[in-house]
């Protein structure tokens, strides 16, 4: 029971924050490079291709290490469908963090369990019962880190701890063109966490046919970096762009490429089978939290009131959608035992009846 409960609960929950705190440094990392002359469209081919490189030996591995189901063309179709839209989502994450900053991105994505939330009912991977508790807590929860994420975005404060040496912020005004780039960079990261959400019920699709999750995104991986190469032949096209110096570039795509596109998407996929769109959402609002946190710690950023009590309120509504995940995990435990005690009841009736006629 305890080695069941650390795999279904501990370790996605583990698993989920580390990759948060992951992407929230790739994308600080990233930003610094675009500061270095980058290229976002250069960036993602080269991100994607390390990856797939790494994964290239996951789909010999894994038909040889359990049985899986054939990789049907019908398969295929639909992991091209998943690789066209991460790579949508990519482009535009990028571009949305090159004109704006990581904070801001960090900020939009507290969009993603409220669209998550809605399309899983649309459909019908959540089930929502307005008298069942648990559906009631992950509805208010939902709403509730939302609203705490807001919190942190737009109410400053006052300062509750003061940086002990000039931060070094990526986000600082001066480093933006005008005001005008704030809000494209702002729409674009919208447009990017609307179509997270459709790669996380999509993902899930897949995994429920296919469950092997580094073949996934192995082919994953190829195909977001062959279509960010076609759209990069046309929007690069100074063959300058495509050389990558050894500097903060060169580790940007290194380690995006084996830290982002390889184990946070591979982790991800793991998580979606496993807990389901969902639950995996949830843990968008603390990136934010993150954000800030390791803002304080490492670029020596100072600590203002409206990040506390936005923290304090993404952390209630993040453990209220968890308890209503929980209660109905419960619930279909119990469900599942009963009809199998019922059933083991009514075998034995059944092998009396035959010996008596035999």
């Amino acid at each position: 029971m305890a080695r069941r409960y650390c795999y279904s609960d501990v370790l996605p929950f583990t698993a989920l924050v580390t990759m948060e705190c992951t992407n929230v440094g790739l994308n600080t990392l990233f930003k610094a490079a675009t500061l270095k002359g980058m290229s976002y469209h250069v960036f993602v081919v080269y991100a994607y291709a390390i990856a797939a490189l790494v994964l290239l030996p996951a789909p010999f591995f894994s038909h040889r290490s359990r049985r899986l189901p054939p990789l049907t063309f019908s398969i295929l179709c639909k992991i091209g469908l998943l690789g066209l839209i991460g790579s949508s989502s990519q482009i535009l994450g990028f571009t949305g963090i090159n004109y704006s900053s990581p904070t801001l991105a960090s900020a939009i994505s507290n969009l993603t369990p409220a669209f998550t939330f809605i399309l899983a009912v649309l459909f019908r991977m959540e089930k929502i019962g307005l008298k069942s508790s648990s559906s009631q807590a992950k509805v208010l929860g939902t709403l509730v880190s939302i609203t705490g994420a807001f919190v942190v975005t737009l109410y400053k404060g006052p300062p509750i701890i003061i940086a002990s040496s000039p931060s070094i912020a990526l986000d600082q005004p001066q480093l933006l063109s005008s005001s005008s780039n704030w809000i494209i960079g702002g729409v674009l990261l919208t447009a990017e966490y609307i179509l997270v959400p459709l790669w996380y019920i999509v993902q899930t699709q897949i995994m429920k046919e296919y469950p092997a999750e580094l073949t996934v995104i192995f082919f994953y991986n190829l195909c977001v970096s062959f279509i960010a190469a076609i759209v990069g032949v046309f929007t690069e096209r100074d063959s300058s762009a495509w050389r990558i110096r050894p500097h903060i570039a060169l580790a940007s795509v290194i380690c995006s490429g084996l830290f982002g596109s390889c184990m946070n998407n591979t982790v991800h996929a793991w998580a979606l089978n496993l807990k389901g769109p969902v639950y995996v959402a949830m843990f968008k609002p603390l990136s934010i939290v993150i954000a800030v946190v390791m803002g304080v710690m490492f670029l020596g950023d100072t600590l203002h009131l409206g990040s506390l009590i936005g923290a304090s309120i993404i952390s209630v509504g993040f453990y209220t959608v968890m308890w209503g995940k929980a209660k109905e995990e419960m619930i279909e435990e119990c469900r599942v035992e009963r009809d199998e005690s019922t059933a083991g009841q009514k075998v034995p009736l059944l092998k009396n009846y035959k010996r008596a006629h035999v």
